[in-house]
């Protein structure tokens, strides 16, 4: 048994997943906990099934956007609701993966920690799991720890989470711990009637497992009726309020005032006796501003990863935390900027009406010429553009080449044979040999120059952002970019590495190292977004 006293004062919500992926659990978590967080303090645990050590070696195309945290953990992309709708800092070790498991169940097997016995699944792997939600539970003093299980009921990479959350229940006791069920409610075309069968039988499953969901929420295009909620209320075993309708919203942060409305936090509070009334006044007032512009503008993503837009996720968190605090409509228009290098189309056709442009971070080549073409147009034709990490290499490669005469300056990631590297992997870098958690991750200082943009827009010289990159503006460089009017307006404390630069007498053009959009939320705006939004709305405005 893992229980201590200080367990007996955590509370657990364990969110399951039925019938289809991707329903949007861990939204769906972090709306519970933005409805309990205003006296408790909340901490999430996400389960993945997957083998791989974390998600930072995966395609953007196959997982959606990798989240960085503040210690370097690269995790999943639902951390970036978490931090978001909590308000809090997660850590590396609430990302709990079967890689991250296996390995250090091979590591203590090794060691002789198991005493000679046959390691199992159950109880070696199980307990080892169990023990992770208490290590965090204690380190982070949580009042209420909400544990996600990724996939859904039935995958065979998640049976030994839906085991150990299983065998939770007995360890912390029933007044402390709340099961709630995410699963599909279909609206078959020609039928117009939402179907409880696959709910039906998700919570079969899950019982099967052991589990009796104590809150069923829907997942549906329109509000549960009372006979679809009383169908699954009778065969769920479970009060007909405590079935919500989960439905769908056009922005994920209406998600908690639909929670509330359905009376969610009574269910909650009922079973677990955790008192904590939601204040949602400034809120539902940020909401509003985005329900009622007073106007619009478009800004361009020219990426490589445009057809999935979870691949930029956070990237449209922070421009809808803009949009909340300028009353605008943001119009995102992605653009694949193959599509320029193969002269599918002109610069001025992609750009056509577009207010602001944004150059997200990235890796590999494909794409990176039609972006400095993009970036040439912007600094020649005073159009607000951001750039972010891998933006502001191809910033500073576009200027090497067009206001220093460094014909051909490249980055070594991009053009290993380049004359001029103006882009150089950073020295710590080069001799790893392994691909995961080994680039420059995680929150690091800068400091502002007097006068800059950064430092207006930031309002203090010490800043903090995230990072995730290998390559670094090459210091060699440094003063022929001065020299020849780049304007370095942040660094490391002894200024070897660059993280912001930026072009007096522009409109707005800034680029930053880091990827300030993973600390953007609804209430503070990543600070160099919501300057490129305000420069685009007065620029569209002139």
């Amino acid at each position: 048994m893992h229980q201590n006293n200080y367990h007996k004062k955590t509370k657990f919500i364990i969110i399951t997943g039925g019938v289809i992926s991707g329903l949007g659990k861990g939204i769906a978590a972090a709306s519970i906990g933005k409805l309990l967080n205003s006296r408790l303090k909340i901490i999430p645990i996400k389960l993945d099934g997957y083998l791989n050590v974390d998600p930072g070696t995966m395609n953007p195309m196959e997982h959606g956007e990798v989240f960085v945290l503040n210690d370097g953990g690269e995790v999943d992309m639902d951390f970036g609701h978490y931090e978001r709708f909590l308000e809090v800092d997660c850590k590396s070790d609430q990302n709990l993966t079967m890689g991250k498991v296996f390995e250090e169940i091979r590591k203590k097997e090794r060691k002789g920690e198991f005493l000679g016995k046959t390691v199992q699944f159950i109880p070696h792997v199980t307990d080892l799991i169990k023990s992770k939600f208490f290590e965090v539970a204690k380190k982070e003093k949580a009042d209420l720890v909400l544990i996600e299980v990724g996939g859904t009921v039935g995958d065979i990479e998640n049976e030994l989470y839906i085991e150990a959350v299983r065998q939770l229940k007995s360890e912390v006791g029933s007044d402390n711990i709340l099961y709630v069920h995410l699963t599909h409610i279909p609206i078959p075309s020609g039928v117009q009637e939402q179907k409880s069968k696959p709910t039906q039988q998700s919570i079969n499953m899950l019982r099967e497992r052991g589990i009796q969901p104590d809150i069923i929420i829907g997942r549906c295009e329109q509000k549960l009726t009372d006979k679809i909620k009383n169908k699954i209320s009778v065969f769920g075993g479970i009060e007909k309020n405590a079935v919500i309708s989960g439905i769908d919203v056009d922005n994920v942060y209406k998600i908690p005032l639909a929670f509330e409305e359905e009376g969610i936090c009574e269910i909650i509070h009922r079973k677990l006796r955790v008192y904590s009334p939601p204040d949602l006044t400034s809120w539902k007032e940020l909401l509003n501003n985005i329900n009622e512009p007073i106007n619009e503008i478009i800004i361009a993503i020219c990426g490589k990863y445009t057809e999935l837009n979870d691949s930029y996720a956070s990237i449209n968190e922070a421009l809808m935390h803009c949009s909340a605090h300028t009353k605008h409509k943001i119009n995102l228009k992605f653009i694949e900027t193959t599509d320029i290098e193969n002269n599918k189309k002109t610069i001025a056709e992609v750009l056509e009406n577009v207010s602001g442009v944004i150059i997200p971070g990235g890796f590999g080549s494909r794409g990176t010429e039609g972006k400095i073409e993009v970036i040439k147009y912007c600094r020649e034709n005073n159009l607000p553009i951001l750039g972010i990490c891998l933006g502001l290499h191809l910033m500073v490669v576009e200027f090497a080449r067009n206001l220093c005469n460094l014909e051909n300056a490249n980055s070594t990631e991009i053009n290993s044979l380049t004359p001029y590297p103006v882009i150089d992997i950073m020295p710590e870098q080069k001799d790893i040999e392994n691909k995961g958690a080994t680039m420059r991750l995680g929150s690091y200082p800068a400091w502002l120059s007097e006068e800059s943009l950064a430092k207006r827009l930031y309002q203090k010289e010490l800043v903090h952002e995230r990072h995730r990159h290998r390559f670094e503006v090459n210091p060699n460089y440094h003063q022929t970019l001065k020299e020849n009017g780049l304007t370095i307006s942040g660094t490391s404390k002894d200024g070897r590495l660059i993280e912001f630069i930026e072009l007096k007498n522009h409109h707005y053009f800034i680029a930053t190292q880091a990827h300030p959009e993973l600390k953007s939320t609804l209430t503070e705006p990543a600070p160099l977004f919501l300057g490129l939004i305000k420069s685009a709305i007065s620029k569209s405005t002139l």
